[in-house]
């Protein structure tokens, strides 16, 4: 079971995260990436990374624009586990060429 982060460990997280945004009881990024392709390859990646570590984000593929959203929500918000997997698809965008949005 993992525990909700305040509002203070979120914003501190979040610092180090400067793709991510909050938005209620979620945090989200919206990337583009250089063709469709490229794009459902990041999705591939970031699934098989969710399923190594038993936890899923909700993702909006538009074309080669992501958006992905993260919550814990069988604890009703953010935890650690949505900030170590922001961290985790931070770390696939950067190898993919993806531009914020």
């Amino acid at each position: 079971m993992a525990e909700l982060l305040s509002d203070q460990e979120l914003t501190e997280a979040l610092s180090h995260l400067p793709r991510w945004q909050r938005a209620g009881d979620t945090i989200e990024t919206t990337a583009e990436l250089p063709s469709f392709p490229a794009a459902i390859a990041v999705v591939n990646r970031v699934a098989e990374i969710a399923e190594s570590v038993g936890h899923h984000p909700d993702i909006d593929i538009r074309w080669r624009k992501l958006t992905f959203r993260l919550s814990t929500h069988s604890e009703g918000g953010l935890t650690a586990k949505d900030t170590g997997l922001a961290a985790q698809i931070d770390e696939v965008l950067d190898v993919s060429s993806a531009t914020p949005s």
